[in-house]
């Protein structure tokens, strides 16, 4: 069986560590995981490409939005997000699913985020509407969007048919929130000098970059300097591949296997970094 990352860029992908690990771990021997530039233009073709031996896709960006289009079927979680970050080869075809929202939920679960009230997320794109979807499994009763210029339609409108209410504020302006989660990239966040301190009944707060592959970003430095919970992007990375594995693969992931993969992986590209310490 084949699987593989598809997405522009692709190169610093850590998929391939995890789901060779997680093949590995259960004795996959005969699959193989690989990682490939595909654009969105050439999605389409890439995908009629695919002979009967593929089993499943991960789907980074720009590719979230088309591989929905491109599938036979989707998932309520990808079509309330209207993205899909895995495709899956079923009998009657590709079957979109998003696994980003487990992602995002298990993240903020393991960093201590249980009853989140108020939330802040930087951008309202594909990744932005699987934290919506994940907060709202939550019980959050109010997002807070911080965009540019105006968060998108589609974005505002599945947090209100959520039963979440909205509000918008631009970039750099923090407005009280038990959790804040970037999807956008770490330089468009902006006014960090001003990143709010928690009150001492507030010492569960976190925030959850997406972003990974570079180190701590400035967001996280602003928040644990300020005292609040940082979570990283590879752990989110990390709960949505295990539930890839078992999309594609049909039995359950071995999480610590490919835990400690992501581990040894991220050491040995802090090593690599120019200027990083021996």
């Amino acid at each position: 069986m084949k699987c593989a990352v598809w997405g522009s860029p692709i190169a610093h992908s850590l998929s391939p560590v995890l789901h060779l690990a997680a093949y590995a771990a259960l004795g996959l021997d005969d699959w193989t995981y690989e990682a490939r530039e595909v654009d969105a233009p050439g999605f389409d073709g890439a995908l009629a490409g695919l002979d009967d031996q593929w089993r499943g896709l991960s789907l980074t960006m720009p590719l979230k939005e088309v591989a929905l289009r491109a599938a036979t079927r989707v998932t309520a979680t990808a079509a309330a997000t209207g993205a899909a970050n895995t495709l899956v080869r079923e009998p009657a075809g590709w079957t979109a699913h998003n696994t980003d929202v487990i992602g995002i939920a298990r993240a903020l679960r393991d960093a201590g985020c249980h009853d989140t009230t108020r939330a802040l997320i930087i951008g309202s794109g594909a990744t932005a509407r699987s934290a919506v979807a994940a907060l709202a499994s939550s019980g959050t009763r109010h997002i807070t969007f911080m965009v540019r210029a105006s968060a998108r339609p589609e974005t505002v409108d599945q947090a209100r048919r959520a039963g979440i209410t909205v509000s918008e504020v631009s970039m750099g302006t923090w407005s009280p929130s038990d959790v804040v989660i970037s999807t956008v990239p770490p330089a468009a966040v902006i006014g960090l000098g001003a990143f709010p301190r928690p009150d001492r009944d507030e010492s569960r707060r976190a925030v959850l970059d997406v972003v990974y592959g570079a180190g701590r970003t400035p967001l996280q430095a602003a928040a644990a300097a300020a005292g609040w919970t940082v979570q990283d992007g590879t752990v989110m990375l990390l709960h949505q591949a295990t539930e890839q594995v078992c999309l594609m693969t049909g039995r359950p992931a071995p999480l610590e296997a490919m835990a400690d993969a992501l581990d040894r992986e991220l050491a040995k590209r802090r090593r690599q970094r120019p200027g990083a310490e021996a």
